[in-house]
C-alpha cells in the first residue's frame, strides 16, 4: 500500500505542492497571530514568524524530499536543468563529451580483448582442469613429448580423466575433389590446416561433434580406418553444409577418408586455432626406434581429475618416468635421453603467456588515458564552477541545501559521462575492428573479441565511475565557498583555492602524459633497432610461396623430385623472374626444422642441433645470402656425387674455432651416429640468416643440396627474385607451377618484405597503440595547460591591467604568464620522469636493443613536452600581454 501511495503522490505532484504550500501558509498565519496576541505589531509578528519557519521554498523541498517518489520527481527536474545547462554551454559540453568518449571508447576497446584472452575461462566445460604437459630435461627447457611418454603416462597415471596428444596435419585436396569423388571443374587445389590427434582429444576438451560422432579407440589403431572430422567452417565453405556429409568419403592426399562428424559452429580450438579437420594419430604401438613414433613432436593435453591438484599430478608422473625410461631405453637414447620430470601448466596460461605482457602493458596505458581524461574534464568542470559561483550562492540564499547543489552538479557530470559513453561506444565499435586488424598472428581467441554483454557492463561501470569522479571534486569545491564570497565575484580566496586545485590536476596530467610518451618512445626506438637488423639476405623484390605435393603418384622420391624440378624450371622461364630456388624451410616464416650435426674429429655421437636447409642450386644466389669463403652448390652436386654441405658463420665459429672449416667433414640427421649416414665435405661458409625472428640470436645452420638429402621433402618453399614488384608476379608464378600439375596446392604466398614485417607484428601492435595513447595524452595535457592559463588570464584581467598601468611592459606580462605555465610543466615532467623510470619495467619484455632508461628517449620526450607546452602557454600569455589596461580596469 505504501508503494501505491508513493506512486500516486508522484502522479499528483502539482496538487501535493499546493497542499504543502497551503499547510505552510496556515502555520505561518497561526504563528503570526500568536505573536500579535503577545503584543507585537503585525509587521514584527509576520517577520518573526517567517524567520522562525525559514525559507518557504527550502522547507517545501525538504518536506517533498521526505517522500521517495517526490524525490524521483526532483531528480527529473535536476536532469532537465542539467540538459539546459549543457545545451547553453556547447563550448564546454562538446569538448567534455569528446574527451570522455575517447577515453571510454579506448578503454572499452582494450577491455574487449583483455576480457576473453586473460579474464574469461576457456570455452570448454570446467576449463580450469585443462592442463598442458611437457617433457623436461636436465637443462630445464620444456620439450614436446614422444609417443612413448604419452602411452606410458596414459597406461599408468591416475591423476587425469583423460590424456591426449596432437600434432599438426596439413592434408591437401585437389581442385576437383568433392564428396563422393565428384569432380568440379575450375576449383583450385587447397591445403588445409588440421591435426592428427589421439582418440580422446575431444574428450579432454569436453566437446562433441554436433552431427555424427567423435573418435573411438578403434579408430586410433595402427593402420586403422581413414576417418575424419570436419569443422563447421570447412563444412560450409567446401561442402555447402551438405546434410548428408556424415558417411561421405573425401579425398585427402590422394587417400579416401570417411567423414564421421562435424564440430559445432561455436567450437574454439585454442590448441590449433586454424585447424579445420581432424584425423586419428594411428601410431604403431610397437614403437620402432626409427619410426615416426619417436622424436619430440607431440603436444600433450590432459583433463585433471577434480580431486587432484597440479602438485599431486606432477609428483605422480615423476614417479612413473623411471619405469618408462627403462622400458623404452633404445628409443629415448635416439632422441636425447628420457625425461627426468613432467611439467604441468594450466592450458589458459600456456596459450596466453606469450601475449600477456603486451596486453597488460596496453591495459596500463589505456588506464592512464582514462585517468588523464578524468583530470581534464574535472579541470573543465572546476573552471565552469568558478564561473557559476554567483549562481550557486544565489540558489543557496534562496534556500537550496548544500546536498541539493552537490546532487545537481553530480547529475550534470553523470549526464556528461552518459553522452561520453554513447560517443565512446561508437568509437569502441570502430576501435575493435581496428584492434582485430592490427592484432599480431599469435594473438589467441581473436574471434572472441567484440562488444559483448560483459564489455557493455564494463563500459556502464566505467561511465558511472567517471561521472561521479569528475563531478565530485568540482561539486564539493563549488559548494564550499561562503555565500558572500560567491556573490562577490572578485573574491581572491575563492579564486586562489580553485586555481590551486586546477594547477595540481594539470601537474598530474602532465606527469601521466610523460609516462605514456616515454613508453611510446621506448617502443619506437626498440622497433627501429629491430628493423635495422640485417636478416642475412636481401628482402627486396623477393616473392615466396609454399608448394606441397599430394597424391599416390608421388610416393617415390624420384617422382617427387621430378615434380619440384619441373616446377622450378617452369617458374624460371616466366618473364620478369630474375632467379628462383627451392628450400625445405623459409627464413622468417615460422618454419622450424632442426637436425643434429656431428664433426668427424669430435666425440659427439648425437650431434648438436642446427637448422637444416635442403636447397636447390640457385637458392643462395636468389636470396642474396653472402658467401664468406669457399664455393656454392652447382649442377654437379647430385645423387652419386660426393656429399657436400654449406655451413653458416655461427656453426663455423662454434664447431671450427680458429681454423678453416673448408674441407672438414660433418654428418647430419636425427641419428648422426648411424653407420649408414655419409660424411659430407664442407665446401663453403655463408652468412648468418635469421630463421625464427629478427630478435633471435644467430643460430647454427647448414645447407645441403636437395638431391643429396636422404629423402625429398614433400613440402618446399619457392623463392623468386623479380625485376619489378614481386607481389604482382604471384599469379604468373602460381600458374607456372600449375602448368606442371594443376592439383598441387600453392599456399602462403607472400613477399619477403611482408614476412619480415610479420616477425615484428607483436611489437608493432603494442607500438601503434602506445603511439595513439601517447599522442592523445599529449593533446589532453596541452589542452589542460592552455585551459588553466586561459582561465587564469581571464580572472586576473584586472591584475594585469593594474600591472600594466604601473609600468609593467608587455614582455614582463608575457614572461609572468609563461613562467607560471612552464613551472607547472617542469613539476609535472619531474614527477613523470620518476614514474616513467618505475613503470617502464613492464615494457622490458617488449624492448629490443635498448635499455628501459634509454637517454635518447627520455631527452626526446622532455624536449617534445616542453616545446608543445611552450606553445600552449604562449597563446594565453600573448593575449594577456596585448590586453588594454584601460579596458581591463573599466570592466571591473
Amino acid at each position: 500500500m505504501a508503494l501505491v501511495q508513493r506512486i500516486r503522490n508522484l502522479i499528483r505532484r502539482s496538487q501535493i505542492d499546493r497542499e504543502i504550500e497551503a499547510e505552510l501558509n496556515a502555520h505561518l498565519a497561526m504563528r503570526t497571530e500568536d505573536n500579535i496576541a503577545a503584543g507585537m505589531t503585525p509587521q514584527d509578528a509576520r517577520r518573526d514568524a517567517t524567520l522562525r519557519f525559514g525559507n518557504p521554498a527550502a522547507t517545501k523541498e525538504k518536506v517533498a524530499g521526505a517522500d521517495t517518489a517526490l524525490g524521483l520527481a526532483s531528480l527529473g527536474y535536476d536532469l532537465r536543468f542539467a540538459l539546459r545547462q549543457l545545451r547553453k554551454s556547447p563550448g564546454f559540453s562538446a569538448p567534455s563529451v569528446l574527451i570522455l568518449g575517447v577515453a571510454i571508447g579506448a578503454c572499452t576497446t582494450i577491455f574487449s580483448a583483455v576480457k576473453p584472452i586473460l579474464l574469461d575461462p576457456l570455452p570448454y566445460p570446467q576449463s580450469s582442469r585443462l592442463m598442458m604437459l611437457w617433457e623436461m630435461r636436465s637443462s630445464g627447457a620444456p620439450l614436446d613429448v614422444a609417443f612413448a611418454t604419452f602411452r606410458g603416462l596414459t597406461e599408468r597415471s591416475h591423476s587425469f580423466d583423460a590424456i591426449a596428444v596432437m600434432k599438426p596435419w596439413q592434408p591437401a585436396m585437389s581442385g576437383g575433389d568433392q564428396p563422393g569423388g565428384n569432380q568440379t571443374v575450375g576449383s583450385q587445389p587447397e591445403r588445409f590446416d588440421g591435426q592428427r590427434v589421439s582418440a580422446n582429444y575431444f574428450q579432454v576438451l569436453g566437446i562433441s561433434p554436433i552431427i555424427g560422432r567423435g573418435f573411438q579407440p578403434s579408430d586410433d589403431v595402427f593402420r586403422g580406418p581413414n576417418v575424419v572430422i570436419l569443422s563447421d567452417a570447412l563444412w560450409q565453405r567446401r561442402f555447402a553444409r551438405d546434410p548428408g556429409i556424415v558417411g561421405t568419403q573425401v579425398r585427402l592426399d590422394d587417400t579416401l577418408y570417411t567423414v564421421i562428424g562435424v564440430m559445432p559452429h561455436n567450437f574454439e580450438n585454442v590448441l590449433a586455432p586454424g585447424a579445420e579437420l581432424w584425423a586419428p594419430l594411428q601410431y604403431n604401438p610397437s614403437l620402432p626406434s626409427d619410426g615416426r613414433e619417436w622424436g619430440h613432436h607431440l603436444h600433450m593435453a590432459a583433463r585433471l581429475r577434480p580431486d587432484i591438484t597440479r602438485q599431486q599430478a606432477t609428483s605422480e608422473l615423476s614417479s612413473i618416468l623411471p619405469a618408462l625410461a627403462k622400458l623404452n631405453a633404445k628409443g629415448y637414447d635416439g632422441t636425447g635421453g628420457a625425461p627426468n620430470r613432467i611439467l604441468i601448466n594450466p592450458l589458459q596460461h600456456e596459450i596466453t603467456q606469450a601475449v600477456r605482457p603486451a596486453l597488460l602493458a596496453v591495459l596500463g596505458a589505456v588506464a592512464l588515458i582514462l585517468f588523464i581524461a578524468c583530470v581534464n574534464v574535472t579541470n573543465l568542470l572546476l573552471a565552469r564552477a568558478a564561473q557559476r559561483r554567483a549562481e550557486f550562492s544565489i540558489r543557496a540564499a534562496l534556500g537550496a541545501a548544500k546536498a541539493r547543489l552537490i546532487r545537481q552538479l553530480l547529475t550534470e557530470s553523470l549526464l556528461l559521462a552518459i553522452f561520453g559513453a554513447l560517443c565512446g561506444t561508437l568509437i569502441a565499435a570502430g576501435g575493435i575492428k581496428a584492434l582485430v586488424a592490427l592484432s599480431p598472428p599469435g594473438l589467441p581467441r581473436v574471434n572472441a573479441i567484440g562488444l559483448h554483454g560483459g564489455v557493455f557492463v564494463f563500459a556502464l561501470a566505467i561511465t558511472t565511475i567517471l561521472g561521479i569522479v569528475v563531478g565530485l571534486v568540482p561539486a564539493l569545491h563549488a559548494t564550499s565557498s561562503s555565500l558572500r564570497a560567491g556573490l562577490e565575484q572578485n573574491s581572491r580566496g575563492s579564486v586562489g583555492s580553485s586555481h590551486t586545485t586546477r594547477r595540481i590536476l594539470v601537474i598530474v596530467e602532465i606527469s601521466l602524459a610523460f609516462v605514456l610518451l616515454v613508453s611510446a618512445g621506448l617502443l619506437l626506438r626498440s622497433m627501429h633497432h629491430l628493423l635495422s637488423i640485417d636478416p642475412g639476405f636481401d628482402t627486396s623484390h623477393l616473392l615466396t610461396m609454399q608448394i606441397q605435393e599430394t597424391g599416390r603418384r608421388f610416393d617415390a622420391d624420384a617422382a617427387r623430385a621430378q615434380f619440384f624440378s619441373s616446377a622450378l624450371e617452369s617458374v624460371r622461364q616466366i618473364p620478369g623472374v630474375v632467379s628462383a630456388g627451392l628450400t625445405s624451410q623459409l627464413p622468417l616464416s615460422s618454419d622450424f626444422d632442426v637436425y643434429g650435426v656431428e664433426v668427424q674429429r669430435e666425440n659427439n655421437p648425437r650431434g648438436d642441433g642446427a637448422f637444416r636447409y635442403a636447397v636447390t642450386p640457385g637458392y643462395i644466389e636468389t636470396m642474396h645470402i653472402p658467401l664468406r669463403r669457399g664455393r656454392l652448390f652447382n649442377d654437379h652436386d647430385i645423387v652419386g656425387a660426393p656429399t657436400v654441405v654449406l655451413i653458416n658463420e655461427a656453426l663455423a665459429a662454434s664447431r671450427f674455432p680458429n681454423q678453416d672449416p673448408i674441407g672438414q667433414h660433418v654428418r647430419m640427421g636425427l641419428d648422426v651416429d648411424h653407420p649408414d649416414r655419409p660424411w659430407a665435405t664442407v665446401i663453403g661458409v655463408v652468412g648468418n640468416v635469421k630463421q625464427q625472428s629478427l630478435a633471435a640470436a644467430d643460430e647454427d645452420a647448414f645447407y645441403i643440396p636437395t638431391t643429396q638429402w636422404p629423402w625429398v621433402d614433400n613440402v618446399q618453399s619457392l623463392v623468386v627474385r623479380t625485376h619489378g614488384d614481386a607481389a604482382s608476379l604471384a599469379p604468373s608464378v602460381r600458374n607456372g607451377i600449375w602448368s606442371i600439375d594443376k592439383d598441387q596446392p600453392v599456399i602462403r604466398v607472400a613477399t619477403m618484405g611482408s614476412l619480415l614485417a610479420t616477425t615484428a607484428a607483436e611489437r608493432r601492435f603494442v607500438l601503434v597503440l602506445f603511439e595513439f595513447f601517447g599522442i592523445t595524452a599529449l593533446v589532453l595535457a596541452t589542452v589542460g595547460i592552455y585551459g588553466i592559463l586561459a582561465g587564469s588570464v581571464t580572472e586576473r584581467k584586472r591584475e594585469m591591467g593594474v600591472r600594466t598601468a604601473l609600468g609593467a611592459s608587455r614582455r614582463n606580462i608575457l614572461t609572468l604568464v609563461l613562467r607560471q605555465g612552464m613551472t607547472l610543466v617542469a613539476i609535472g615532467a619531474a614527477i613523470g620522469l620518476a614514474a616513467a623510470i618505475f613503470t617502464s619495467q613492464a615494457l622490458v619484455p617488449l624492448l629490443f636493443g635498448i635499455s628501459k632508461l634509454d637517454p635518447v628517449t627520455y631527452l626526446g620526450v622532455i624536449a617534445l613536452l616542453l616545446g608543445v607546452s611552450a606553445i600552449a602557454c604562449l597563446i594565453p600569455a600573448r593575449r594577456a600581454a596585448s590586453a588594454n589596461p584601460v579596458d581591463a580596469l573599466r570592466a571591473e
